[in-house]
């Protein structure tokens, strides 16, 4: 009966540290993915502001 007691009792704590190991562990892949779709965003955000600078440039200098 001991046996089968310290048995079960290990087992939950083996179940119990596995589950809390991984518990706040963010997947590797989708933290990437967003960081990488985040960069390409604030890429994007940066050529579109060149294009209205270079756009507003043209303007002011057809008006002289």
């Amino acid at each position: 009966m001991k046996h089968l007691l310290a048995t079960l009792i290990a087992g939950l704590f083996a179940v119990s540290s596995f589950a809390a190991s991984h518990a706040g562990a963010p997947m590797a892949g989708a933290s990437a993915a967003k960081e990488a779709a985040s960069a390409k965003k604030a890429e994007g955000k940066a050529k579109a502001q060149t294009k209205k600078a270079a756009a507003s440039e043209k303007k002011e200098e057809a008006k002289k």
